[in-house]
């Protein structure tokens, strides 16, 4: 079903994602931190949702359906190494600020710092080319809305 989009991730020569692409990509990140401490539950499903809605502007039937096929394709997705080499290569730098910021709400939606989480995001964060002092204040405005 995501062998196109796979090829494409992967692919030496980064081409630009299709904006459809580039949604189904973000959401197989936001699941698979969601998914790195075992623990999937109900409020990171419900953040993951709330991420992409707001984002890109779907109704949560669209959200639902987006995350869905986000959960297949993150099974399915090669090493987080090469993910998101491949999500660096085809957003700029501001957008992946707001990629950031969006992993840690789904990080932070269940109201509490898990380890394994953590250990992601300072992986994630620097294979994006995110600074680790960007990552930080991404974090600290995510922290200071309330919940």
């Amino acid at each position: 079903m995501f062998e196109n989009l796979l090829r494409r991730l992967l692919s030496p020569a980064p081409e630009i994602l299709p904006d459809p692409d580039a949604r189904l990509a973000l959401a197989a990140l936001l699941v698979r931190l969601a998914r790195a401490d075992d623990h999937y539950d109900a409020a990171e499903v419900q953040r993951i949702d709330a991420v992409l809605r707001a984002r890109f502007g779907l109704s949560p039937f669209e959200a639902t359906r987006l995350r869905g096929q986000a959960e297949v394709l993150e099974e399915e997705a090669p090493d987080t190494v090469r993910f998101t080499r491949a999500i660096k290569d085809h957003v700029p730098y501001e957008d992946r600020l707001g990629v950031i910021e969006a992993l840690w709400e789904v990080a932070l939606a269940d109201g509490r710092r898990d380890v394994d989480e953590d250990g992601l995001m300072r992986l994630v964060a620097p294979m994006l080319g995110v600074e680790d002092a960007d990552s930080a204040l991404a974090r600290q405005r995510v922290e200071a809305r309330p919940r």
